[in-house]
């Protein structure tokens, strides 16, 4: 079992928290983004990817790469859905986890809230990430950790 970042959009304290729990845990962790991903020396099981740049395809390879069991960390609805069909679990920098039961109506969400945009609304866009997602992404992860043998 590993965990893939969707690390284009990754915020700087859930990387944090993810570079120590693999030195914690010994979990392998692979950033995946379109632009080189700097990471400290001393993560023996930490790896970055960077692909080429273009339409989801940082998405692509993490959807073609992940495994049954796998963690993926990413806020793209649809890489979600894609990787939870394929058996592995999801959860977003806000410490939410995407299931099965939940995904499609993010899906409809995410499409409506295109739509709109669309015609022209202005929707804000999601407030800041902030102390209490932080602290609820570390609590998730530390729930799915345990879980590991």
């Amino acid at each position: 079992m590993q965990i893939w970042v969707d690390a284009d959009a990754c915020p700087r304290p859930i990387k944090e928290i993810l570079l120590r729990a693999s030195k914690r845990k010994s979990v392998a962790i692979t950033f995946v983004a379109n632009h080189a991903i700097p990471l400290p020396q001393g993560y023996p099981h930490v790896r970055s990817l960077t692909v080429s740049s273009g339409f989801d395809v940082a998405d692509d390879l993490i959807e073609e790469q992940v495994l049954e069991k796998d963690l993926v960390i990413t806020q793209d609805i649809p890489l979600a859905d894609a990787v939870l069909t394929k058996g592995a679990k999801v959860i977003n920098t806000r410490g939410q986890s995407l299931t099965k039961e939940n995904i499609k109506q993010r899906l409809n969400m995410r499409d409506f809230m295109e739509t709109m945009r669309a015609s022209g609304v202005q929707s804000g866009g999601p407030k800041a990430l902030g102390p209490r997602d932080i602290q609820e992404f570390a609590n998730v992860l530390d729930r799915w950790l345990a879980k590991l043998k």
